[in-house]
């Protein structure tokens, strides 16, 4: 349960460290099982779990020149590590592949609202700090693929940085109008997740540059 404040301020904070945690777990997670799907050692399970949980944090920190968030707060990389260690003993199962396309869109959705929320709370202009909650969200899974050798979602057509856009961009906004944190928050959550679920389950992707839609049947295709 949430420490109950009668401080506005002290209550945000509190509540963008919890949510803090559990993106930073969820990613992690997806970082551990992405070490598992290249059978690799303990260590590297470790490693990619804290790049993947702590990566796109770290970048939005840097950025608005505020205190990088896990150095003072090693819990956050002790987090990390013991889903590695988690996920060591679990990832046998067949469902971990599965898991790790729906794993990565909670973090997304998650840290789409957390970044923009920090930076908010920072007093960064609100595009900007809808920019700080995309980059959050996207750039320690960007660093978990690159070093794993293998395409990133936001390389393969997928409906992935949109997501984010739509979660960041719609939490900024409800912010701006003046509803408070929770609703906000929840609100560029569940809209976040929604879309990337759709996408998930159903395949869908933006249209690629040159894009054309099949001639119709009776059409010359070279007429166009």
């Amino acid at each position: 349960m949430l420490p109950v404040t009668d401080n506005p301020v002290e209550a945000l904070n509190t509540a963008l460290l919890w949510l803090d945690y559990a993106g930073v777990a969820v990613f992690a997670a997806s970082g551990a099982l992405v070490a598992a799907r290249h059978k690799q050692d303990i260590i590297t399970f470790g490693f990619f779990a804290a790049i993947t949980g702590v990566g796109g944090g770290t970048l939005r920190d840097l950025l608005i020149d505020a205190p990088v968030f896990w150095v003072q707060r090693p819990g956050y990389i002790m987090i990390c590590l013991a889903i590695a260690l988690l996920a060591w003993f679990l990832a046998g199962f067949n469902w971990r592949f599965r898991a790790l396309a729906w794993l990565d869109a909670l973090g997304i959705s998650a840290f789409s609202v957390v970044g923009a929320a920090k930076a908010l709370s920072l007093g960064v202009h609100p595009f900007s700090a809808m920019l700080m909650g995309i980059f959050t969200a996207i750039f320690g899974g960007v660093i978990r693929d690159v070093l794993a050798g293998q395409p990133n979602f936001i390389v393969r057509r997928e409906i992935y940085i949109s997501a984010t856009i739509l979660g960041a961009g719609l939490f900024v906004g409800l912010r701006l109008v003046g509803l408070s944190f929770w609703p906000a928050g929840l609100a560029g959550f569940g809209a976040a997740f929604a879309l990337r679920a759709v996408a998930i389950t159903y395949g869908l992707h933006l249209p690629s540059f040159g894009h054309k839609p099949p001639p119709h049947p009776h059409e010359d295709p070279d007429a166009r």
